[in-house]
């Protein structure tokens, strides 16, 4: 006997129905930003082609924020290429210049770790020394064949200055990456690249000294612990700094100053680091200057051990209200350039060891050098970092800083697209 059993194969209606689905129900495409992530000078971040971005630099914002992971406020970066660190969480974007003075343009952001917010008021030193190596690779400057070393004139777009970077070219025309010297913070060792910033004084302000004075009591109202006095500088040289005379603050019932892990300590930088924001004109009132983290930076001066023969100085210097853990490239500019400077607090502090003061600075004479500069070595929480600076004499005898230059060396990380939401 046989039994007959009809089977009805029905159709999933999710298959049936697929091509009958709205296609908003589908989510967006991934948006790509072609990048390349680079370790430059003792920070990292990306370099990007100003011709990939959006044309309106309004436009920016969102996407450089979603790359690095910022967007959702959380300082850990989770969800972004960023490293949770403000030295690890940068952006330049790069363009050929259409100036024939100019080989390249480069504009810096420092993305926030813990704000959907970025930061375009200052430069970045570190960051600048990767933008020659990048220029080369990328094709957007080209050294003759056989060529071994090659300077790039490189225009900071958020200064409007000028600087002169120094590289290697290897037999293929590449940048030549691998070589012998070695920077404080970094492992390992790579090829020099010098940075020299040309007439760096007045990057925001105009001035090297927008006050007036080389240095001068600052006086500081503090939520914290009060009302107080403190000796500073007031130097606009590659970026605005406040440099502060670390001797010179009060420490009574903080036994622990300067201890950068004292969260009463932090809290006083950044009073005065507002207050010098306000003395330097870059903001009206103290609340004002705490809506801008960037700029100007600070730094704390003070003596090198009686035994130190690499350093005259020595510095901690803080970055978005943290410890930085060596110094920013543009705050070894300034320093060097302000302790060339007679009356400044650093030109105080190299000079107090007791030996006969020998100016190290080079000089010039209506633009021919007559003197060539000798490194001053700034101690720093990694290290030391060396600084040359050249000090130009014009025809009625003024003085102005004509150059600093330092060393840095950086490294292709990796390439490919950084994807974003935005």
């Amino acid at each position: 006997m046989t039994i007959a059993t009809l089977i009805t194969i029905t159709e999933p209606p999710v298959l049936q129905n697929i091509h009958q689905l709205d296609r908003k129900s589908f989510p967006p495409p991934r948006k790509a930003l072609p990048a390349v992530w680079m370790r430059s000078g003792t920070s990292k971040g990306l370099f990007i082609h100003q011709r990939d971005l959006p044309e309106s630099i309004k436009l920016w914002e969102p996407i450089l924020v979603s790359a690095m992971g910022s967007a959702g406020g959380n300082a850990k970066q989770i969800d972004g290429v960023g490293g949770a660190t403000s030295t690890t969480s940068k952006v330049a974007v790069v363009a050929k210049s259409q100036d024939p003075n100019v080989d390249v343009e480069y504009t810096f952001i420092q993305v926030a770790p813990d704000q959907a917010k970025i930061d375009m008021s200052g430069n970045c030193g570190n960051i600048a020394s990767g933008v020659g190596p990048f220029a080369l690779d990328e094709g957007i400057v080209r050294a003759v064949p056989g060529q071994t070393e090659i300077d790039i004139r490189i225009l900071n777009t958020n200064t409007r200055q000028t600087l002169v970077e120094t590289i290697r070219v290897a037999p293929d025309g590449s940048f030549q990456e691998e070589g012998d010297f070695r920077i404080p913070g970094v492992q390992g060792s790579s090829s020099p690249i010098k940075v020299a910033f040309l007439n760096p004084e007045g990057s925001m302000t105009g001035r090297m000294f927008p006050s007036g004075a080389t240095q001068e009591i600052l006086t500081v109202d503090s939520p914290s612990v009060g009302k107080f006095d403190v000796r500073v500088s007031l130097v606009d040289a590659a970026n605005p700094f406040v440099l502060v005379d670390a001797s010179s603050i009060s420490t009574t019932g903080y036994l622990s100053w300067p201890d950068p892990n004292d969260k009463i300590f932090i809290s006083v930088v950044e009073d005065i680091r507002r207050a010098g924001a306000v003395r330097f004109g870059l903001a009206a009132d103290v609340e004002t200057a705490g809506q801008v983290r960037g700029t100007p930076k600070i730094a704390f001066l003070s003596l090198t051990a009686e035994d130190d023969k690499e350093a005259e100085i020595q510095v901690l210097a803080f970055t978005l209200g943290k410890p930085h853990a060596s110094l920013q490239l543009t705050g070894a500019v300034c320093l060097g350039a302000a302790a060339s400077i007679h009356g400044t607090v650093a030109w105080d502090m190299t000079g107090r060891k007791g030996n006969d003061r020998v100016p190290k600075h080079g000089m010039s004479l209506n633009g021919q050098q007559i003197a060539s500069p000798l490194p001053i070595g700034i101690r720093h929480p990694a290290g030391v970092i060396f600084v040359e600076t050249v000090l130009e004499m014009g025809h009625e005898g003024e003085v102005n800083v004509e150059k600093v230059a330092v060393f840095r060396t950086a490294r292709r990380l990796f390439e490919g697209n950084v994807f974003y939401r935005a």
